[in-house]
């Protein structure tokens, strides 16, 4: 989106009641006490001062602003393809926030917390799906699966090992350990924490594939911990006596622990893990979701902080674990906030979407026709399945009927054309052709009729919703805005060369080189570069490119930076003025480690003009500002304000 420039910040505008008493005017149009009042309080949050001048700058200001807004109305800026575009995203994005059920958020919370409270451990087995897979062969392959497991002709963790798709997992016979609330996907969480203990779940789908889950054990949550380890390698190559000499290792430490030594110290002595030696064997937080089956009832164990366990082994060694700190559960007013944000960026979101939008269908008369779309699945087999033009459609594929109602909100009808219409645009005339057409086009047909209910409420909250109604004004505003400066100020004093090199003609004495050199300042890394340098520089015909080229090598591409252009002695005193002279190497000087020498084609002690190039960024700038006060005047002209002097002294303090 565009970054909106305005000056004194004034997007707070709310149009105020009309029946509210008028504090002053700008040509015919109002602006009440309440609304001015509103926007001041907004941009003066921080010290707002009420006296009568401070009010008086402040109409100046949004009174200015109020000018160019309906200026940009006039023009009828917001029905420019660029502005509506903006417009139309930015409600979209905004409208996320409002359109959702609270009450079911607040459930949905609720459920969140009261699950992280609960720990539930868990084995799966995952038949993955992916873009262009038939997922109907995919799903009836896990029911086949679910059926045998469920009938005892085979076990959970035998058909893990041999048919899951979940590399991670599939070796340990799908177990995947303990977790909690919000630490996988929704769909999934909900299966785990319906499913008893010991039993095997119904196969249900995910964004990741289809799942049947064994709920193995649960308990209540841990919390987590943080920890710090010790850990004695055990590479394979090593073979038994490897691993006897590492427990030999461990026992020791053990020992030494005992007896006193520092764990930190011991850490940099024997640890072999090299991502936290040097954080004194300090690890994530350590808790379900990514705790090791081997290890969690010893860490369990730990009571206070400086505890420390026997050595544990897994398949990296020998772990020394010792406690930092635990972290129970936190109370639910302290987590709400962020638990929020959560369900709101999570899988939950949509459950309260879903349940807003069945209040607005019922709340807006939705009827649907579904004999209507079943006369459109019919002719899906016009679509042909083979050949160059399988899977292409379009509304030659549907010739009866194309006028007949899908479905009715708020009294307006959606014919089968305009669904076409949508389908066309979002597969571009191409869907899934053979046995997948008719689930398919279903689907588009629930996002058509999704997307159609979606605008309907984006647009009726603008009625019903203050808040939404503000920010959508404010954001209005401010596009508009924003193309109006682009096109009376800042594209208009860029693109207008004729009127820059005018107005830069009447400004010359003001755009001045102060005394300075033109020429080249060569920063050498270091003494052995700046020798080879300046032996290269001796050569009348050498030019940057080549020093740079001879320099700068492969192994050492930092030997020399160069850099040329007009230097004013104001800004540049790296080199002494009193050692540039014009045609002549200055004598290096040392900055740190680097060398850096001058070569001055010209040298200037007295200011000289700047061409109009050279000039040409202050030139816009200044432009811009002359273009923007003309404009401004001319707007205050058109627009006089008329101020209610009775009512600026009630309101002022």
């Amino acid at each position: 989106m565009k970054k909106i420039l305005l000056t004194g910040t004034l997007l707070a505008a709310f149009y105020g009641n009309s029946f509210a008493q008028t504090l002053f005017t700008f040509g015919d149009t109002p602006v009440s006490s309440e609304e001015f009042l509103r926007v001041y309080r907004k941009n003066n949050a921080a010290k707002a001062d009420y006296s009568e001048t401070a009010l008086r700058e402040y109409i100046d200001l949004y009174s200015l602003f109020r000018m160019k807004v309906k200026e940009a109305e006039l023009q009828n800026l917001d029905t420019s393809l660029s502005v509506s575009s903006e417009i139309t995203n930015y409600r979209k994005q905004l409208a996320r926030n409002y359109l959702t059920d609270e009450v079911m958020v607040n459930r949905l919370i609720q459920e969140a917390y009261d699950r992280t409270k609960e720990e539930v451990h868990v084995a799966h087995i995952l038949f993955v799906t992916s873009p262009g897979t038939d997922t109907t062969v995919i799903r009836k392959r896990m029911d086949s699966v679910y059926t045998a497991i469920s009938t005892g002709k085979a076990t959970f963790a035998d058909v893990a090992k041999s048919m899951s798709d979940d590399r991670g997992s599939k070796a340990n016979g799908g177990d995947i350990g303990f977790f909690t609330g919000l630490q996988t996907v929704y769909p999934f969480e909900n299966v785990a924490y319906s499913t008893p203990v010991g039993k095997v779940s119904a196969p249900f789908r995910t964004p990741f594939g289809y799942h049947i889950l064994k709920v193995i054990d649960r308990r209540p949550a841990r919390g987590q911990a943080k920890i710090a380890q010790i850990l004695i390698a055990t590479p394979k190559s090593a073979g038994e006596a490897g691993e006897a000499t590492a427990k030999l290792k461990a026992d020791t430490i053990v020992r030494e622990l005992k007896k006193g030594v520092p764990f930190e110290q011991l850490v940099q002595k024997y640890s072999d893990d090299k991502f936290s030696k040097d954080k004194n064997g300090e690890l994530p937080l350590y808790g379900a979701g990514n705790s090791i089956a081997s290890m969690d009832e010893a860490i369990a164990a730990l009571k206070k902080p400086g505890d420390f366990t026997q050595p544990l082994k897994t398949e990296y060694g020998y772990h020394i674990i010792k406690l930092i700190e635990r972290y129970p559960v936190r109370p639910f007013d302290s987590v709400r906030k962020e638990l929020k944000s959560k369900v709101e960026n999570d899988g939950r979101a949509q459950q309260a979407r879903d349940q807003y939008f069945v209040k607005v269908r019922e709340s807006n008369g939705f009827k649907a026709n579904n004999a209507a779309l079943e006369s459109m699945m019919a002719q899906l087999n016009s679509i042909a399945d083979t050949g160059k033009d399988a899977g292409k459609f379009s509304g030659a594929n549907f010739p009866t009927g194309g006028n007949n109602t899908l479905f009715t909100l708020a009294g307006k009808n959606y014919t089968q054309n305009d669904f076409i219409t949508y389908a066309v645009g979002v597969t571009r005339g191409h869907i899934t052709a053979g046995d997948q057409k008719q689930g398919v086009f279903r689907e588009l047909y629930g996002m058509y009729e999704n997307q159609v209910v979606t605008d309907f409420q984006e647009h009726k909250l603008v009625e019903s919703n203050p808040e939404f109604k503000s920010l959508m004004q404010e954001y209005r505003d401010g596009i508009m805005l924003f193309e109006l400066m682009d096109r009376n100020v800042w594209g208009k004093a860029a693109k207008d060369s004729t009127g820059l090199k005018t107005f830069y003609e009447t400004q010359k004495d003001k755009y001045k080189w102060q005394p300075g050199f033109k020429g080249t300042v060569y920063t050498f890394k270091d003494e052995a570069a700046l020798k080879e340098g300046q032996k290269l520089l001796q050569k009348k015909d050498i030019t940057n490119e080549e020093l740079s080229k001879t320099l700068n090598t492969a192994n050492q591409h930092d030997a020399v930076a160069i850099q040329t252009g007009h230097f004013e002695f104001a800004k540049y005193s790296d080199v002494p003025q009193s050692k540039i002279t014009a045609g002549k190497l200055s004598e290096p000087v040392k900055k740190g480690d680097a060398y850096i020498v001058v070569k001055a084609d010209e040298v200037f002690t007295q200011p000289s003009d700047k061409s109009f190039t050279e000039a040409k960024g202050y030139v816009i700038s200044a432009y811009q500002d002359k273009l923007e006060k003309d404009w401004n005047a001319l707007l205050r002209s058109k627009y006089p304000v008329k101020i209610n002097e009775p009512e600026l002294k009630k309101i002022s303090k």
